[in-house]
C-alpha cells in the first residue's frame, strides 16, 4: 500500500488560536487524530507538551518576523 502525504494547506486568519482565539501560526496534527491551532504565544508555552503527543506540527510563525529589505530595495 502507498501512501501519500498531502501538503498542509496555509493557515489564514480566519484560523483561530483553540486557547485565545487570537490568529493561528500553528496547527498541531494529533497523533490520535484531529488537530489544534494556536498562536505564536500558546505554541510556544505548550511546546514541550505538544510534541510529545503531535503526529506533526505545521509552524507559520515566521510569517510574523519582517523580511527585511534586499539592498535593491533600499537603492530606490
Amino acid at each position: 500500500m502507498t501512501t501519500v502525504l498531502t501538503p498542509a494547506t496555509p493557515l489564514t486568519a480566519a484560523d483561530r488560536c483553540d486557547r485565545c482565539g487570537a490568529q493561528a501560526y500553528l496547527r498541531v496534527v494529533l497523533a490520535s487524530g484531529g488537530e489544534l491551532l494556536f498562536c505564536a504565544h500558546h505554541g510556544r508555552k505548550f511546546e514541550p507538551e505538544l510534541k510529545k503527543i503531535a503526529a506533526e506540527i505545521q509552524d507559520e510563525t515566521d510569517r510574523l518576523t519582517p523580511v527585511p529589505p534586499s539592498p535593491e530595495d533600499e537603492e530606490r
